[in-house]
């Protein structure tokens, strides 16, 4: 039996300060794009923060995606229906949070984008050619306050936030002089959005325990002809506490569902833009010190639905550019 005082020195760091650390995917991600890199904000590896008993704790996300087949509402499709070929992109995002009391917890957070475009263009004689764009820019910044007070071991807690824009919304050239980058494609939507989240985390047997959480992102104020559009992300799973030494090991397995509806305005692509998705993902955190922790998590689509133009849409092109899997790794410090 794990007496009151010791459930909370144990899960406790584990409830608050993750709602704010995100990227089990990329950063809460505070990452903005068609891609639905806002997966990156939920899951075990979002509700596992540090030291309760530390104001401030910090935290640094690594995460990758490779969207290289093309896809069509619920299938494989051709490659040629998309002139754009692949998107390999590393996000890296800096953050910290605060804890007031052990009732609210505020966080800020900041993703930079490392990005591979593959895309088709013209030449100088109007031929096509496969050209590879990279740019390397900040996305959009995310402020985030969760309240934890409804309980002493803050195994709930409900948040509200707001994504700025401050992520880069104009692409480079490439060398004919192409944009290939369009609105969906960059680190930055220009829009002003405010999300809604929320967790909960209960004990099963021994030094198991359970956890849902959950988040909703909806722009009120875009430019440029560009809206967003909104995006659900929830997480349930199961893990567990594994003491090794002065280490801590706790393996996780969860279920990741992504809603996003489509894109509008005239610089968007609505045909070709929205999702259904849910993912496996399995992943491990390593309590080092009481202060510093490291998780890494690989999330594998098991089910996927993505919108793309049909033949009697006339498009130009039809599908969407997904992803095998999805990679993060999450470093933790509390001071």
């Amino acid at each position: 039996m794990v007496s009151r005082c010791a459930f909370r020195r144990r899960f406790t760091p584990m409830l608050a300060s993750g709602l704010a650390l995100s990227t089990a995917f990329a950063p809460a991600s505070a990452i903005a794009c068609a891609c639905g890199c806002g997966i990156f904000d939920v899951g075990v590896g979002a509700i596992t923060p540090q030291d309760a008993d530390s104001g401030l704790s910090v935290f640094a996300r690594v995460s990758t995606m490779d969207q290289r087949d093309n896809r069509a509402q619920g299938h494989a499709a051709s490659a040629d229906d998309n002139p754009d070929k692949r998107i390999t992109t590393d996000f890296y995002t800096l953050g910290a949070t605060y804890m007031v009391k052990h009732r609210w917890l505020i966080m800020a957070e900041l993703p930079v984008y490392h990005r591979q475009f593959t895309t088709t263009g013209s030449d100088t004689n109007g031929q096509d050619v496969i050209e590879t764009v990279p740019l390397t820019a900040p996305g959009d910044a995310l402020l985030r306050v969760t309240y934890t007070g409804f309980s002493p071991a803050m195994t709930t807690g409900l948040g509200l936030g707001v994504k700025l824009p401050t992520g880069r919304v104009t692409g480079p050239t490439d060398r004919y002089g192409n944009q290939p980058y369009d609105r969906d494609t960059m680190p930055g939507t220009g829009s002003t959005d405010v999300e809604f989240s929320g967790y909960h985390v209960g004990r099963l047997a021994g030094a198991a325990r359970w956890f849902v959480q959950a988040q909703a992102r909806f722009a009120v104020a875009t430019r440029d002809h560009y809206r967003p559009g909104n995006e659900f992300n929830g997480a349930a799973g199961v893990a567990y506490d594994l003491a090794a030494g002065k280490t801590t090991l706790s393996p996780s397995l969860q279920l990741t569902a992504s809603t996003r509806g489509r894109d509008s305005g005239a610089n968007a692509d609505p045909l070709n833009s929205g999702y259904q998705r849910l993912l496996l993902a399995p992943g491990l955190r390593v309590q080092v010190t009481r202060k510093l922790s490291v998780y890494a998590e690989l999330a594998i689509p098991i089910a996927q639905y993505v919108n793309a133009a049909r033949a009697s849409d006339n498009a130009d092109s039809s599908g969407q550019l997904v992803a095998p899997r999805l990679l993060s790794v999450q470093v933790n410090y509390g001071f």
